[in-house]
């Protein structure tokens, strides 16, 4: 017979997991109270950052449909559940372990996939969405500008070549 208390924290960790766009596992070890509630203030309000216990994350994991993460959960671990872009979250932790070399980042899930600790420091070396929308549609508006100059251009020549037959015509 399982234990309640198990089953509720395995039932409140899939719901974290099919509530979340990205999750990203730490090893917190050596992190004081007072530098873990720095951590999740530098997260986001779209981010919660939990300590967990392994085995029961693998249950839970396993209930909400993911697999990244069969054995490779030991030592003291806490997940940033992550709604929404994982950009900005994955900086802060990357951030973090920079400033603090307690933290270690070592693995994570995002769209149905495993991700190493290199794929998450990729993941934050992005800019944010707004960032490259921004710069998507200023190069779709260059090439915009640039097209339109292309296909102006023959219209331009022709009037000026009209003009010019026309002046040449009258003297």
């Amino acid at each position: 017979m399982a234990n309640p208390e198990k089953v509720d924290a395995v039932a409140e960790i899939a719901e974290l997991f099919r509530e979340s766009d990205a999750a990203v596992i730490t090893e917190y070890r050596g992190l004081s109270v007072g530098q873990l509630k720095q951590l999740r203030r530098s997260l986001g309000s779209d981010t919660t950052y939990a300590v967990v216990k392994n085995t029961l994350t693998e249950i839970a994991a396993r209930e909400a449909g993911i697999d990244a993460f069969d054995g490779t959960l030991s030592g003291p671990t806490a997940i940033a559940f992550i709604k929404g872009e994982p950009v900005e979250p994955a900086k802060a932790l990357r951030d973090f372990a920079k400033d603090h070399d307690a933290l270690v980042i070592k693995s994570g899930y995002f769209e149905g996939k495993a991700l190493s600790e290199d794929d998450v420091k990729k993941l934050a070396d992005l800019e944010s969405r707004e960032v490259l929308l921004a710069k998507a549609a200023g190069a779709m508006k260059a090439s915009m500008s640039k097209a339109a100059a292309v296909f102006q251009a023959p219209l331009s020549k022709a009037a000026r070549t009209v003009d010019a037959l026309r002046a040449k015509q009258e003297a």
